[in-house]
């Protein structure tokens, strides 16, 4: 059986009563308002040095996603450039408490807009933000002018982004329920993110709600929804990184999903 390790995104007021809730050693969360441009805030008691030394002492391994309102791609200066400065206050929060990476979603450009200024402008962005930790790019689901919804876009975002200085610090999170509502076929996803980036950093491993190319993103527990389940398990093993599962329901429902998940691999 392949050792990968499987963690969860969970609440961040104690992330780490949260990974021992769940018996395991990594964990996801938000640092303050996932759709605010208000900026980070860290729920934790003691403050930022205290989760960083406490999760260090506990062996559990912190990611945190940015907000999903960072969309750094955009044409649009009000949406773009407050963009840019939250996803600077994200990095750096994170690198406070001593996180593993930063996930952050691919963004898109309007309607009529030429997809290369979308591409240009994640290179601007990377050069712009003090990478204190790994940046990891997420592929999304839906959207017909999304950044890192199909691969030729992926495709497209990781050349503009392997032009900027700080390229080495980007990484990419690969998310399945995503890969499969947006039209990614799960037999060969691992094969063909790695042809284009070299590396997956990190699986958000959630199961599907919708169908194939749907553009719905609404995750689902393991084996309750549409992925098959060899493919869905396939992905994972081949990927082999760190898994967060991003699944409804709290520790006992997690902890379902990870032994489904980990009888599979």
């Amino acid at each position: 059986m392949t050792r990968i390790s499987i963690g969860a995104h969970v609440d961040q007021t104690d992330p780490i009563a949260e990974a021992k809730a769940r018996g395991t050693t990594l964990v996801q969360f938000f640092l303050g308002d996932p759709q605010g441009y208000k900026g980070p805030e860290i729920a934790y008691a003691g403050g930022a040095a205290a989760l960083k030394a406490d999760a260090e002492a506990a062996g559990i391994d912190l990611y945190v996603h940015a907000p999903y309102i960072v969309n750094v791609a955009t044409t649009n200066n009000r949406i773009r450039i407050p963009s840019r400065k939250l996803l600077q206050q994200h990095i750096d929060a994170a690198a406070e408490i001593g996180a593993k990476g930063l996930i952050v979603h691919g963004g898109h450009v309007n309607k009529d807009d030429d997809p290369a200024k979308g591409f240009d402008n994640w290179r601007k962005a990377v050069e712009a933000t003090d990478l204190k930790i790994p940046l990891l790019l997420e592929n999304t689901a839906g959207g017909d002018n999304a950044m890192a919804r199909h691969l030729d876009r992926i495709g497209s975002v990781w050349k503009a982004i392997q032009e900027a200085e700080g390229a080495e610090n980007v990484g990419f999170c690969l998310d399945t329920c995503h890969a499969w509502a947006g039209g990614i076929s799960l037999t060969d996803a691992v094969e063909q993110i790695h042809a284009i980036t070299g590396r997956i950093d990190l699986v958000h491993a959630n199961d599907s709600r919708d169908s194939f190319d749907s553009g719905a993103d609404r995750h689902a527990n393991f084996g309750a929804g549409q992925l098959d389940p060899d493919e869905f398990a396939g992905v994972v093993r081949d990927a082999a990184a760190p898994v967060i599962c991003e699944t409804p329901g709290g520790a006992e429902e997690h902890k379902e999903d990870f032994a489904w998940l980990s009888s599979r691999l």
